[in-house]
């Protein structure tokens, strides 16, 4: 029988982990404001004195999750991209790993993105990082896929962020279209969102550009 006394012995890294694990499904399920420290305190088999003693305060153990959460994600979207030979796999690779996620770790994404945006300066501050280390990733991928790809000029920093911008935007709502529709497995979302977007990405890359008649868009 595992004892308060032995629980101390554990690392320190280890044990705000489990504490910050335990806040993930607390907050996902009850909301920040809803949440109680006594709740995630007992689901990580602590005191609540021993969650302040590591994390400082509910708002330092809310900014935690976040972080802990956008660093997973963002680690599982690059591994999986890198591990791709061309812009195409890269994509296709770190969609799957998007959609595998969200999937697998509902409570991390639900921290990050579904979470009221009336929090403190410091909860803002954050999930605003997470989100920009998501649309970094996003971005960079984008960008090495115009330069792979030997694309025309005038395509640069601008267009992979508009691109970049526009693939985040689609993920993210059909995330809730996952959630309607459970039969479908995180592969099968991004092989549907890459039919979608592909074919004209893959003109884009090659310098193929549309545009209305008589040109009148500046």
């Amino acid at each position: 029988m595992t004892t308060e006394r032995t629980r101390r012995r554990l690392p320190r890294r280890v044990r705000e982990r489990e504490i910050v694990d335990a806040a993930l499904r607390v907050f996902a399920q009850r909301g920040y404001h809803a949440a109680v420290v006594d709740e995630i305190a007992d689901l990580a088999g602590i005191s609540k004195p021993m969650v302040y003693l590591y994390l400082g305060s509910k708002e330092n153990l809310f900014v935690a999750c976040v972080r802990q959460a956008a660093e997973a994600l963002v680690t599982a979207f690059r591994q999986a991209a890198d591990s791709g030979d061309g812009p195409q796999l890269r994509l296709w690779r770190g969609l799957s790993a998007f959609f595998a996620f969200v999937a697998e770790h509902r409570d991390s994404w639900v921290i990050l993105h579904r979470q009221t945006p009336e929090q403190s300066e410091a909860i803002t501050e954050e999930l605003e990082r997470a989100r920009e280390s998501v649309m970094a990733e996003v971005t960079d991928l984008v960008r090495r896929g115009i330069d792979e790809g030997g694309a025309d000029a005038r395509l640069g920093a601008a267009d992979a962020d508009f691109v970049a911008s526009a693939l985040v935007g689609a993920a993210d709502s059909l995330t809730d279209w996952m959630e309607r529709n459970p039969q479908e497995t995180p592969e099968r979302v991004a092989l549907r969102l890459m039919n979608m977007i592909w074919v004209g990405m893959r003109d884009v890359l090659g310098g193929e550009m549309w545009s209305p008649p008589g040109d009148s868009v500046g």
